[in-house]
């Protein structure tokens, strides 16, 4: 029997315009509405899992799945030792710094020298304010980050943003902008070599369906108001 390529998929915001790519591509079998986290189109040789987001580099890099579908910043954050052949140019969005209102108008970021940030980006939060020579105190959120500078866990906070509308409603103020994330494909090293032609063929065929999609936009850094050159994260 023909062994099924495995590729992951996000729960979430990247998994509507995932399935958009796939179904354009002919490939179905997957039932966005559905608990079941396993699916099959055995017709097209591909089994699909429904994973949450962070957890697709490591079903990628220990080869459960053969190929998976995942934000750049989940990436930079992880590090996973994935091949990553294919920006898939949609789920545009950024990572950055942001603070109350408040305190963001009498603030001087050049002045900074030590932090406490809310955040669930932890690697990226201590390389960014390192490399700046800013000390922080870093407090590990999984969730409803823009809640914590209104209690006072901490005074700001970074995390992801698409519109900056979420920011606003809650009375936060962006002050940097850290990098910026589109949706990539990742394949397992081994994969690539014990199953190159169906691996390489896949990729050739999203490379087309998204081939007219916007390229995407560099990553970015800058501390305070005005603009500094981007610089990679």
């Amino acid at each position: 029997m023909k062994k099924l390529l495995t590729l992951a998929l996000p729960k979430g915001r990247l998994l509507p315009p995932a399935l958009v790519i796939l179904r354009g591509m002919g490939l179905d079998g997957v039932e966005a509405d559905s608990r079941k986290l396993i699916f099959s189109d055995e017709t097209h040789g591909l089994r699909f899992l429904i994973l949450k987001p962070a957890d697709v580099p490591t079903y990628v890099e220990y080869g459960a799945a053969d190929l998976g579908i995942v934000g750049k910043d989940i990436l930079l954050e992880q590090e996973p030792d994935v091949y990553e052949p294919l920006d898939l140019g949609f789920g545009f969005c950024r990572l950055v710094v942001a603070e109350p209102k408040e305190l963001w108008e009498r603030d001087d970021p050049s002045k900074w020298s030590w932090v406490r940030v809310a955040t669930k980006y932890p690697v990226l939060t201590e390389r960014y304010f390192s490399e700046r020579g800013i000390q922080v105190e870093m407090v590990r959120l999984d969730g409803s980050i823009e809640l914590a500078p209104l209690v006072g866990l901490a005074d700001r906070i970074v995390d992801l943003v698409q519109s900056g509308e979420t920011l606003r409603a809650n009375g936060l103020v962006e002050v940097a902008e850290i990098a910026r994330s589109t949706a990539r494909l990742i394949v397992n090293r081994a994969s690539l070599k014990t199953e190159y032609s169906p691996v390489s063929r896949l990729i050739e065929r999203l490379k087309k369906q998204v081939k007219t999609a916007s390229p995407a936009q560099p990553l970015g850094g800058g501390v305070g108001r005005g603009a500094e050159p981007p610089s990679e994260v």
